[in-house]
């Protein structure tokens, strides 16, 4: 696919999708918690952190993921199709590769599960919003 045939509100879509799945997923309602514990943050590491700059630069790399997957689906892929890339690039590549560093940096499972998990339902959100918007 050319770069110029390229849907880019789509793209904005699935980013800001991608980008709302994160407040949800990590937060004290969900995954938060579990997070914290798994990476060894506290609350107080949060409040001390610069939110402009992370949720900044968070929005700019979801945009980045969106464009790369759009380039890579393609043209009009179907519903489906765009599914199992999704459930692929996220199972497949991200939390398998989390998995190889995780295991080295004896990092506990249930981080593995927090952070998996999001990508794989962040890259089939990512998808399934471009295939249904592109």
């Amino acid at each position: 696919m050319e770069i110029l045939e390229l849907n880019y509100w789509a793209v904005l879509l699935a980013a800001l999708s991608t980008f709302m799945l994160g407040g949800i997923w990590y937060s004290s309602w969900l995954f938060g918690q579990m997070w914290m514990e798994g990476c060894g943050l506290t609350e107080l590491d949060l409040k001390n952190s610069d939110p402009k700059l992370i949720y900044g630069v968070a929005m700019c790399l979801s945009l980045v993921v969106s464009f790369s997957m759009a380039l890579l689906l393609g043209k009009d892929p179907t519903f489906w199709s765009a599914v199992v890339f999704g459930l692929l690039t996220g199972l497949g590549f991200v939390t398998a590769a989390f998995g190889i560093s995780y295991i080295f940096e004896q990092r506990p499972l249930k981080l593995l599960l927090v952070n998996g998990g999001f990508h794989t339902v962040q890259f089939i959100l990512n998808a399934v919003v471009l295939s249904l918007t592109g």
